[in-house]
């Protein structure tokens, strides 16, 4: 596993929650109600006014339904894309030492300042001591 994969977790983290966001809102179009009324008259006399009440879904500007479906799809496979990124850091935290997977988790996942992380990590860690040992792990081979 590269490296390099660390960078792009908390993008998928974060792709995954704005595609579900995007989910929710095109589901949210599928599902609202149209109501109209229409009036009109019998052709032949006494000319009965009357009227009639109208309602069904709505696919908010969208021609074809199966578009809305298909939107959908393309959505859930990109949370499944995003998924995998996020599986597969995790999956390469699982080989490297604990002490650098909390400075990982505190830093790129909780996004902590280095004075944040050393805090965290205790026994006397320093913001620089802490920042230097990650530098140099992620530059290593």
């Amino acid at each position: 596993m590269d490296k390099q994969i660390l960078e792009q977790y908390i993008d998928a983290c974060e792709l995954i929650k704005d595609t579900k966001d995007e989910i929710r809102k095109l589901r949210k179009h599928r599902s609202q109600i149209q109501q109209d009324s229409v009036k009109g008259s019998a052709h032949e006399f006494p000319y009965t006014l009357q009227t009639y009440h109208l309602e069904g879904l709505g696919y908010a500007a969208v021609k074809n339904p199966d578009e809305l479906d298909r939107m959908e799809k393309l959505l859930e496979e990109r949370i499944r894309n995003a998924e995998k990124i996020k599986r597969q850091v995790e999956a390469w935290l699982n080989t490297i030492s604990p002490r650098m997977q909390r400075i990982i988790r505190y830093r790129i996942f909780e996004e902590l300042t280095w004075a944040q992380v050393a805090v965290k990590m205790g026994r006397k860690a320093t913001e620089e001591g802490i920042r230097k040992e990650f530098i140099r792990f992620m530059e290593s081979n």
